[in-house]
């Protein structure tokens, strides 16, 4: 096993690990994917696109992989150095645009695995995971909950994220739908509702709360989920879901 993953040894086999260092991974949104990023590079991940058109904001820097000095770079080409610093070997690209209606096809190519981080500021998430599922390309959701984690995985032939509403689709919709599901199954997390609750009093038009904490939980999920998916082990899909929180 190379040096730089000689630590992996017991959880990664050999074999394994040169089998994620040519899953190529599409990054779709490198906010919160920012962190996915170099969890999954750490690992062992070496062949990744990051696509993003965003510059980095200082609100950006209370949960997002970046610093008081990148305010105001690009979000994809900072990234982008941020990991050439960690493995200078890995071959990573980046691409400072927004995914279009144009260019998505294009964009998602013929990668092995995608990680929809998008803003759902339009369908441009929606169309992304089809268009994928189309490719027979596997999408992971990420959702920053504050204390926790959540991430949904899509399969091709598998159920979109929109099934669950008639309107358009959001991360609210995607939370009330976890929250819904935990009380209906007698798990009830209370502290996640009331979050959805407040959230749903704020007047202004305003981003959903988050924490540095859970993105580096989800970052970690991610990783774990890309690598079941990249070695064929089994991994829960859509309707199911993960979630890791420390928060009761």
């Amino acid at each position: 096993m190379e040096k730089q993953y000689s630590r992996n040894r017991l959880y990664v086999k050999e074999e394994e690990q040169e089998v994620i260092k040519n899953c190529s991974i599409l990054l779709a949104g490198s906010g919160i994917g920012s962190n996915i990023a170099e969890c999954a590079l750490r690992f062992g991940f070496e062949n990744m696109t990051i696509v993003d058109g965003d510059t980095i904001e200082q609100s950006n820097l209370n949960r997002q992989n970046y610093t008081y000095d990148d305010i105001s770079s690009y979000k994809a080409e900072t990234l982008y150095h941020r990991l050439k610093s960690i493995n200078p070997n890995a071959n990573i690209r980046f691409r400072s645009e927004f995914i279009t209606h144009e260019n998505v096809s294009e964009i998602i190519g013929d990668h092995d695995i995608a990680i929809n981080a998008l803003d759902f500021s339009s369908n441009i998430p929606v169309v992304f995971d089809k268009m994928c599922q189309e490719k027979g390309i596997h999408i992971l959701h990420p959702y920053n909950l504050g204390w926790g984690g959540l991430l949904a995985v899509i399969e091709p032939g598998g159920l979109p994220l929109d099934i669950l509403t008639d309107e358009s689709f959001n991360e609210l919709k995607m939370v009330e739908y976890i929250a819904g599901y935990l009380r209906f199954w007698r798990t009830p997390n209370e502290w996640l509702e009331n979050i959805i609750e407040e959230y749903k009093k704020e007047k202004e038009n305003l981003p959903p709360p988050q924490l540095a904490i859970a993105s580096w939980i989800v970052a970690g999920m991610c990783t774990h989920v890309m690598f079941k998916i990249a070695t064929g082990r089994p991994f829960k899909t859509f309707p199911q879901f993960y979630m890791n929180a420390i928060s009761d």
